[in-house]
C-alpha cells in the first residue's frame, strides 16, 4: 500500500507551534496573509514549550518595578545585558545588534504590546540571578522578573486565539503530526518544505509520541519561518555540543523540556542553507530534582530558590562566593561540573522552604496559572510550604527531611551518590554558618547578601526567610534536597538579521527563508551571549516571532 501524500500551498509557512511560532503566525495573519502552521506533535502540545513555562517576562523600568521601588532604566538594563552576555566573537554582531533591539523593546512597548493583548503581570518583581560579582558582571542589578499572570499558558492564549479565529475564517491551516525533513529551494530562494506525516496520535500534552510515518506532504510558501526550538530533549545531542569551559558534560542529566525538543530542524534548516552558530552556548539549571509525577522521560522540575539554604557539593563543601542559590547558574554549573560528581545539595530548614522554595513551571503554580487570588493569598502568604512543594517533600525522591543535623546527613547519604558525603564537613558547614547568623555583623558573603536582599520589599514580603540558624529547633525540621542538572534552553541557533531573515554562510539573508525563537538562539543566532539574565526566553520569542513575523508577512 502506497502512502499518502498531500500537496498544500500558502503565503507564509511556520514550522513549529511554540511561543515564537504563534506569535510570528499572529502577525502574518493580522497582516492578511494566509498562513500554515506544521508541527511534528499533536496539537494538544500547541504552545509548546511556553505553555509549560513560569511566564516570567523581562521588562525594564516597569510600572511593577516603580510600584516595588525599584530604579531601572535602559542604561542599567544594558550594562547588566553586556556584563551578562559578554560577547567576544566575530559571530557575535548579529546578536550584539539583536541585544540593543531586544533592550529598546524592553524598555519600550514591549508592555504595552502584551497589555493590549490582555496579557497582566503578578504585582512583585522577582529578583533572579543577582549575579553577586562586579558592577560590569554578570547578572541582574534590580529585580526584572515579571511574572505573567496565568504564567506560560497566560501568555500563549492570545496568539492562540488570533490563530484560531483565522482557523474559523479560513485563513489558517494547522497541520499536526507534520515533520518537515527538507526545506524546498529554487534559484536560491526557499520556497517551502517537505516532510512526513506521522501516525495521528491522542497523547497528552508533553507525551512522547510514535514516529511511525503515514505519508507524506510538500508545501509551497512565499515565506518559510523556522520555529521549532532548540536541543534540550536531546541529551546525545546536548552533550556533542557541551563546551569545555563549563568542564565534562554530565553522564546523568534530568530533561527540562518534552522529548520532542530534539534539534532535529536546526540540521534541516543548516541544509537548507542557513548558517548555524554559537552551538556550544547553552543554558542548564544546577537546581533540577526528579519529578515524582513525570510527564515526559527523565522529567525534571527545577527549584527556584531564595538566598538562604546552604548549598553544598556532592562531598559537602560548600560552594565559594558567590555560587549562591539564584545567583550565577552558569557559573555554578561549571563549578560543580569540576567536582567530579553529577549531584549537589541544598540544606535548610523548614522556615526556608516555606518562604523561599518555588518550582518551576505552569502546572507547579496553580495558582498563578489558574488566576486564583484566593489560593495565591493562602499559598504564597499563609503557613507552611506551597502545595507542590508539600507534594516533593512527601512524594519526592530527592527530599530528606530530619529532626536533627545528624539524622539528615544519614538521610543524604542513603539517597545514590550519597556515599560521596563527608559526614565532618556537612556538620563543619553547618555550625559554622549558624554561629555567623547569631550576630548583625558577619564576614559570611551569603548572610550579608540575604539580609541585603530583605531590604527589597518583594524579597522580604515572599522570597527570602528571616537569617536564623539552620539548627534552631524553632525554624526546623531540617530538609536536605539533592539537586540534579537539568537540561533547558539552546543559546545559539540559526543565524538571522533584524527582520528575522536567515543567513547565509555568506552573511546575506536566504530569500524566503525566516527563524524565530530558541531555533535562532532568541534572536540573531544567540542574543543572550553566554549567560541569560532570566525573563528573557519568552521574551526573546516573542520578540524574534514578532520581527519574522512581520518581514515575512511583508515579504509576499
Amino acid at each position: 500500500m502506497t502512502a499518502a501524500h498531500t500537496e498544500h500551498a500558502t503565503d507564509v509557512l511556520v514550522i513549529g507551534w511554540g511561543l515564537s511560532g504563534l506569535v510570528a503566525a499572529s502577525e502574518a495573519i493580522m497582516a492578511g496573509r494566509r498562513v500554515i502552521i506544521v508541527d511534528q506533535e499533536p496539537r494538544t502540545n500547541l504552545g509548546g514549550q511556553a505553555w509549560w513555562s513560569f511566564g516570567g517576562v523581562f521588562f525594564v523600568d516597569s510600572p511593577e518595578q516603580r510600584r516595588m521601588g525599584i530604579k531601572d532604566s535602559l542604561e542599567l538594563a544594558r550594562q547588566d545585558w553586556y556584563g551578562n552576555a559578554a560577547f567576544d566573537r566575530d559571530e557575535d554582531e548579529w546578536p550584539r545588534r539583536w541585544a540593543e533591539a531586544y533592550l529598546q523593546f524592553a524598555a519600550g512597548e514591549k508592555r504595552a504590546w502584551l497589555r493590549s493583548l490582555d496579557v497582566g503581570f503578578f504585582p512583585v518583581v522577582g529578583w533572579a540571578e543577582r549575579g553577586g560579582y562586579s558592577a560590569l558582571g554578570p547578572g541582574n542589578s534590580v529585580p526584572r522578573f515579571h511574572i505573567t499572570w496565568g504564567t506560560g499558558p497566560g501568555l500563549v492564549a492570545p496568539f492562540q486565539s488570533i490563530i484560531e479565529r483565522g482557523e474559523v475564517e479560513g485563513r489558517v491551516t494547522i497541520l499536526p503530526r507534520h515533520r518537515v525533513s527538507a526545506l524546498r529551494d529554487s534559484a536560491g530562494a526557499i520556497t517551502g518544505a517537505a516532510g512526513d506525516v506521522l501516525a495521528p496520535s491522542g497523547a497528552g500534552r508533553g507525551l512522547p509520541t510514535s514516529r511511525e510515518v503515514v505519508g507524506s506532504f510538500e508545501i509551497t510558501a512565499g515565506a518559510t519561518i523556522v520555529s521549532s526550538g532548540g536541543i534540550g530533549g536531546n541529551h546525545d545531542l546536548v552533550r556533542a555540543q557541551w563546551p569545555a569551559r563549563l568542564g565534562t558534560p554530565p553522564a546523568a542529566m534530568l530533561t527540562g523540556v518534552p522529548a520532542y525538543v530534539d534539534g532535529s530542524m536546526l540540521a534541516v534548516a543548516e541544509s537548507g542553507g542557513a548558517r548555524l552558530i554559537n552551538g556550544d552556548r547553552m543554558w542548564h539549571y544546577v537546581e533540577g530534582i526528579e519529578n515524582w509525577n513525570p510527564v515526559w522521560p527523565s522529567h525534571g522540575i527545577r527549584i527556584l530558590p531564595g538566598p538562604s539554604s546552604l548549598w553544598l557539593d556532592a562531598t559537602g563543601t560548600r560552594l565559594p562566593v558567590p555560587l549562591f542559590p539564584g545567583y550565577d547558574t552558569l557559573g555554578t554549573l561549571a563549578h560543580l561540573r569540576q567536582t567530579g560528581y553529577d549531584h549537589s545539595w541544598f540544606v535548610l530548614s523548614r522556615q526556608i522552604i516555606e518562604k523561599e522554595f518555588a518550582l518551576s513551571g505552569s502546572e507547579q503554580n496553580p495558582d498563578l496559572t489558574g488566576k486564583d487570588v484566593k489560593r495565591l493569598l493562602t499559598e504564597r502568604l499563609g503557613k507552611g510550604p506551597m502545595a507542590p512543594v508539600q507534594a516533593f517533600m512527601d512524594k519526592g525522591a530527592d527530599f530528606v527531611v530530619r529532626d536533627n543535623l545528624a539524622d539528615l546527613i544519614t538521610g543524604m547519604q542513603a539517597l545514590p551518590g550519597g556515599d560521596a558525603l563527608d559526614r565532618d564537613r556537612v556538620i563543619a558547614e553547618v555550625e559554622a554558618r549558624d554561629r555567623e547568623i547569631e550576630n548583625d555583623f558577619t564576614k559570611d558573603a551569603q548572610i550579608a547578601m540575604l539580609r541585603s536582599a530583605r531590604a527589597y520589599l518583594g524579597d522580604k514580603l515572599i522570597r527570602t526567610a528571616s537569617p536564623h540558624r539552620l539548627q534552631d529547633p524553632k525554624a526546623g525540621p531540617l530538609i536536605a534536597v539533592k539537586l540534579h542538572v537539568l537540561t533547558r534552553k539552546s543559546l545559539g541557533g540559526i543565524e538571522t538579521d533584524l527582520h528575522g531573515r536567515a543567513l547565509g554562510a555568506d552573511g546575506n539573508p536566504i530569500s524566503g527563508l525566516y527563524a524565530a525563537g530558541e531555533a535562532s538562539g532568541f534572536g540573531g543566532g544567540g542574543v543572550h551571549g553566554y549567560r541569560a539574565l532570566e525573563g528573557t526566553f519568552v521574551g526573546g520569542c516573542l520578540f524574534s516571532g514578532r520581527q519574522a513575523g512581520r518581514a515575512a508577512a511583508e515579504s509576499v
